[in-house]
């Protein structure tokens, strides 16, 4: 029987097409779904079928995911870190040249030029001293967030010529192997706020990040510094940011997030949320998750999960593979392996792996592992789901 993929956005094509035809049914109007792919669909609230195994969120962020519910019914929920960073990357550096020079209100005092051609010659050379701006090359900007966009986005800006700080401390090896050394760590966030010419955010929208940019903060910039917000909406406190722009302490505000209270301010620019909005981004994210839900689904591997660890084990020829999620409690492990030693099963591979109060364990078997050893295992409290793969 063929695994059943539910898609609730248009997903690339080029994704898709890592799901053999011959193994996967896939489509929006699939029912009892092994898997849901999506990218900005809303779950919150759905009644989630019971058979879903897996979520591939085609993107980063997974706030429109009920991470937490999924995370007790032992499935996990994947993204695609570092598919969409080249694309970010670029409209951060985008953001940055829009404020430096001026150039959205610019635009606009050009557009709104009347008259013949000496007529806006005339209202050109007068009006142009509105917008001197200013070079990048010796400014500071500060990156909050080293993960796959935020250290593109660093390294970037030391390209063009500018000192970067950074801060993360939850920066992980393979991203600090990424990193350039030119980069200064930051102490602190309010370290980094205060030597900074520059912001930029790349942090995903949880308690601990909702309001990072908020007037305290900003109390600390240089003036005429930029804020840069093309992570969530949240990260930054609107009415903070609106007041330093209109005390003069903030010289500009690029994000992806308009609303009514910033889209019409003259030192504001909003976008509709282009960050990862180009044909690369969106094949690179649909593939990567197509590629992460398809181990899942026929080898239990786990890649990129949000809420469950890694977790890949090659697998043992002519064995019987069994994945299990359960609760990071003592002796899951134990427990397990009784069940197996009862019916004379033999484990020739096993990997366990935990992540905060979950774990998952993967196990290469000897011999076949029927359905009344899985109802055993699945049976050991704790247990939040068991499958052979």
């Amino acid at each position: 029987m063929p695994y059943r993929v539910l898609t609730l956005n248009n997903i690339s094509p080029r994704g898709l097409a890592r799901l053999p035809r011959e193994r996967y049914q896939v489509g929006a109007d699939v029912e009892r779904p092994d898997a849901i792919l999506l990218r900005s669909a809303e779950l919150h609230g759905v009644d989630i079928a019971a058979e879903v195994r897996a979520i591939g969120r085609a993107g980063a962020g997974v706030n429109n995911i009920p991470v937490a519910q999924m995370s007790a019914r032992g499935v996990p929920v994947f993204n695609t870190p570092g598919a969409n960073a080249n694309a970010v990357k670029e409209l951060v550096l985008a953001g940055l040249l829009l404020a430096a020079r001026n150039i959205g209100p610019a635009w606009l005092f050009a557009r709104g030029l009347s008259g013949d051609d000496e007529a806006i010659d005339a209202a050109v050379e007068q009006g142009k001293k509105r917008f001197v701006g200013f070079e990048l090359p010796g400014r500071t900007l500060g990156v909050v967030g080293l993960g796959a966009i935020g250290v593109e986005v660093a390294n970037s800006a030391l390209a063009l010529g500018m000192k970067v700080l950074g801060y993360d401390p939850q920066l992980t090896v393979q991203r600090a192997w990424q990193l350039s050394a030119s980069v200064e760590q930051a102490l602190s966030l309010e370290d980094l706020f205060a030597r900074s010419d520059a912001i930029s955010v790349h942090v995903p929208l949880n308690e601990a990040t909702r309001g990072l940019v908020n007037a305290t903060r900003l109390a600390l910039m240089k003036e005429e510094g930029t804020i840069l917000n093309f992570a969530r909406a949240a990260i930054v406190e609107t009415q903070a940011v609106i007041a330093a722009l209109d005390a003069g302490r903030l010289h500009a505000y690029v994000c992806d997030f308009p609303n009514r209270a910033l889209k019409d301010h003259p030192r504001v620019v909003t976008l509709p949320h282009l960050g990862a909005s180009t044909l690369e981004a969106e094949e690179n994210c649909a593939i990567m998750v197509a590629e992460q839900v398809r181990d899942f689904l026929e080898n239990g591997n786990i890649r990129n999960s949000v809420n469950y660890p890694e977790a890949v084990l090659p697998r043992v020829p002519n064995t019987t593979r069994l994945a299990v999620a359960n609760r990071n409690v003592p002796n899951m492990v134990g427990q397990i392996s009784t069940c197996l030693a009862a019916h004379d099963i033999n484990i020739a591979d096993l990997l366990n792996k935990s992540r905060g109060e979950y774990a998952y364990t993967l196990i290469d078997a000897d011999g076949a592992v029927g359905e009344e050893l899985l109802a055993q295992i699945r049976a050991i409290a704790g247990v939040l789901s068991a499958r052979i793969v």
